[in-house]
């Protein structure tokens, strides 16, 4: 029996074992980075160990270093979670040779599956439908294809190519992401399905010899091959899903699966199933099927780890449905980029459950996040996983978007804007979804704050803090300003996107306001006026109600509008009925600031240059690939903004760079006239 048990991963999976564990009482063991020692996650555990260092490659991946912990902390298990070294074999191998117990499959499963290709063949002697694929980029027949890696997932290492032309460089983009990311550069090419849906069969295998299917999820809405939404039940026909459940019960017996597994397929559009992998782990989307099922699947693993059969209800009928939703800090400005930074408010109103199962319909949030932590460029984005259970699939999105909507995220920027149009767009609502939703549908990449109501927001703003600075003066409080105390004078408060002006009378009361936005950057000599022009009056007739420095409430034309406001040093976080803004408030002197040379191409997040393309002097032009940044897991390009030459290029590859720092100079072609 398990009494003490290691999990050899972090953020919200090690937070779900141990919540697990907890019920069970079974002693836990967390490991961590120098970059995680701070995390929830190693709050929460029992006994902790340190895995000197900040990178995967450094921690996570080192497996001498875990079983080392393990003997240190006293573990006699280890839970692999997912990602790292979940579906790495050695490891599980490594595991049981220790004489400790391994929650997972076996290793020769995970050997069998690992190798994409020979699980492929194998797989397809046992009667799996499949896909064509090929190793040799020169035997290719036919597009569009996708190269895949083959030691893992999550879209790393992942292109679509719709020509001969693009093969060559997205074999070696991939095989350079994927080595980053699973130390394993083999890859892969396979037919691509245009219209797709991406569907999988929860598995769950046991020592003696049973393998059963616990339902179909679909994880069709996905963004550079990431899912980002998932729902169980798959709203698919029955001859489907019955299909599905045999196909994957077939697979997990071709391998003799023991413990959680997912068996993914892509289902065509016209009905037709193709295998596309198998991962032999706990999937990150398994709450939708607990919340379904009723299932704990954590616990189901220590049980099948301990030797027990799997029990006779561990196949139950779903009931109502679940929609989960990846929580990932991005910059949607640009190109939802993965964001560092420091999470300064994480708040989701309604949750009823973290990291459990829920008896009626309700909210759960899995977290690897909580106020105040950080996030750093080691690892990958996603901060939490937010769902919904609910009587029906649409109760259960309407409650998703709501809630998610109505969140408090400050400091990181996230994706909250678009997984709320996708929960809420009629495609969706109707279940027309695939794989290539998201390229169809960009009005969902809509902020839900409408540029016409930003200015509101920056107002809001602008009174909190002339509240805040009245609670704070140590003389005078009670002036209406904040700033001024002559009330026929207007009020300035400057951000980076807006200006306000407003006054208020000597009553308090809102007497007049406006909007600009600025023509030029915050960026001028000190003294400077700022260059600017108003926005077109507002047409609504706005009152103010109440200020407060955490709160401002309005009255636009009869209808109240609460709006609540969070300060973190200059950035003001405000949250309304339309939407949120981040604002960042200007000093009223700003300082002059160096000025960068004319093509200046700064990175837009920390990372490493992976690979330099070019060379000083090289003419480009405008499109060129100029290098690789790697970051957060993932490939980013710095791509010329113009023709011209490369003038300089001043981090080699492997070089480290924080945000803004300059990777490449192009000099702009003069115009031969």
């Amino acid at each position: 029996m398990i009494t003490k048990l290691l999990v050899a991963n972090r953020g919200e999976i090690a937070r779900r074992v141990f919540a697990t564990c907890r019920a069970l009482g079974v002693a836990t063991v967390a490991v961590h980075s120098d970059a995680d020692a701070d995390a929830p996650f190693v709050a929460e555990a029992d006994l902790a160990v340190r895995l000197p260092g900040h990178t995967p490659a450094e921690t996570y991946l080192r497996i001498d270093l875990i079983l080392d912990a393990a003997r240190r902390s006293g573990a006699d298990a280890v839970h692999p979670g997912y990602g790292f070294l979940a579906e790495n074999a050695e490891f599980a191998a490594a595991v049981t040779d220790a004489g400790l117990t391994w929650v997972g499959p076996p290793a020769k499963a995970i050997a069998a599956m690992g190798d994409k290709m020979a699980a492929k063949a194998l797989l397809a002697d046992a009667g799996v439908p499949m896909l064509p694929t090929w190793t040799d980029p020169e035997q290719v027949t036919g597009f569009p294809v996708l190269v895949k890696a083959s030691a893992g997932g999550g879209g790393r290492g992942m292109r679509v190519v719709r020509d001969a032309a693009g093969l060559a460089e997205a074999v070696a983009g991939a095989r350079r992401e994927a080595a980053a990311a699973f130390g394993d550069g083999t890859v892969f090419i396979e037919r691509y399905v245009e219209r797709g849906r991406h569907v999988e069969v929860q598995i769950f295998g046991d020592t003696h010899g049973t393998v059963v299917a616990q339902g179909v999820r679909d994880c069709s809405v996905q963004r550079r091959h990431q899912k980002i939404v998932e729902e169980a039940p798959g709203v698919l026909p029955d001859d489907v899903r019955t299909r599905l459940h045999s196909a994957a019960v077939a697979a997990g017996r071709a391998v003799d699966y023991v413990g959680a597994g997912t068996v993914e397929f892509l289902l065509a559009p016209d009905g037709q199933v193709h295998f596309l992998e198998m991962n032999t782990r706990l999937q990150v989307e398994h709450p939708v099927t607990e919340l379904t099922t009723g299932l704990d699947l954590v616990r189901l693993q220590l049980l099948v780890a301990e030797g027990e059969p799997l029990p006779v209800s561990a196949t139950p009928a779903a009931e109502g449905h679940a929609i989960e939703v990846r929580l990932c800090a991005e910059e949607p400005a640009e190109g939802y980029r993965p964001a560092t930074g420091t999470l300064h408010r994480f708040a989701i109103p309604g949750v009823d459950r973290e990291f459990g199962n829920l008896a009626r319909a309700g909210l759960r949030l899995d977290s690897g996040v909580v106020d105040g932590s950080t996030v750093g460029v080691h690892y990958d984005s996603m901060l939490a996983k937010l769902v919904a259970w609910a009587p029906t699939r649409a109760e259960a999105a309407r409650a998703l978007a709501g809630a998610l909507a109505r969140a408090e995220l400050h400091g990181v920027a996230t994706n909250r804007d678009l997984l709320v149009r996708v929960l809420r767009s009629p495609e969706f609502a109707a279940a027309d979804v695939d794989t290539g939703f998201l390229d169809r549908h960009p009005e969902v990449f809509a902020p839900l704050l409408p540029p016409e109501r930003l200015p509101l927001a920056a107002l809001a703003a602008a009174l909190a803090g002339a509240a805040a600075r009245r609670a704070a003066a140590p003389v005078l409080a009670g002036l209406p300003s904040g700033w001024r105390n002559v009330p026929a004078v207007p009020q300035l408060t400057r951000f980076t996107d807006i200006e306000i002006s407003y006054r208020l009378t000597r009553t308090g009361a809102l007497a007049e306001w406006e909007s600009r936005v600025p023509l030029l950057t915050p960026e001028v000599e000190q003294g400077a006026p700022l260059n600017t022009e108003p926005e077109p009056a507002p047409a609504a007739l706005v009152e103010l109600v109440s200020a407060a420095p955490d709160g401002v409430v309005l009255d636009v034309d009869g209808v109240r509008h609460a709006f609540r406001v969070h300060r973190v040093g200059s950035a003001v976080f405000v949250d309304g009925p339309d939407g949120a803004a981040s604002l960042t408030e200007l000093p009223r002197l700003p300082r002059p600031a160096a000025a960068l040379a004319a093509g200046s191409l700064l990175a837009p997040l920390p990372g490493a240059v992976a690979k330099v393309h070019v060379e000083v002097g090289q003419r480009v032009a405008a499109g060129d690939l100029l290098l690789t940044l790697e970051a957060m897991k993932l490939e980013h390009p710095v791509l010329a903004p113009a023709d011209g030459v490369v003038a300089e290029l001043p981090v080699p590859p492997g070089g480290q760079v924080e945000t803004g720092a300059v990777l490449a100079v192009v000099d702009p072609e003069e115009d031969p006239q």
